[in-house]
């Protein structure tokens, strides 16, 4: 099985960013801990600030791989290209917040790729990212 990961904005200084919020693992490591998690997966990851280096990620992954774990930070509040993006593809995208964003400011309440997405997993942790794969393993 191929499961893509992309992170976006500021999820590159996780471990250091907002301890509080975020926790302090850096996602490569969190990343090497999953891929031992499931050895049988095929892993592909992308982190970029980039939109536009999103989107074309997406496309480029969205009519090959068995499935996309998303997190797309700040660009989940701001970015409709994002979310025509996903509706674009027909790889299942699971979107994940290590976050409760809907315990946070109302601004984040607000979702351009939610609607989307096969489903969303908001605010336990990196953990999210194991239960997206275990959803795609599993479906």
């Amino acid at each position: 099985m191929q499961i893509t990961i992309i992170n976006g904005p500021n999820l590159n200084l996780l471990g250091t960013r907002e301890p509080g919020v975020y926790g302090s693992q850096t996602f490569e490591d969190y990343y090497k801990a999953l891929q031992e998690q499931f050895p049988n997966v095929q892993f592909t990851y992308l982190q970029s600030n980039v939109e536009g280096e999103l989107i074309n990620f997406l496309q480029q992954q969205g009519f090959t791989s068995d499935g996309i774990i998303f997190n797309p930070g700040g660009y989940t509040h701001t970015s409709v290209a994002i979310g025509d993006a996903i509706a674009a593809i027909t790889t299942p995208v699971i979107e994940v917040h290590i976050s409760n964003v809907h315990a946070r400011e109302d601004f984040r309440k607000i979702s351009h790729v939610s609607a989307k997405c096969k489903g969303t997993i908001s605010g336990l942790g990196l953990k999210g990212y194991a239960l997206a794969v275990t959803y795609f393993l599993y479906q």
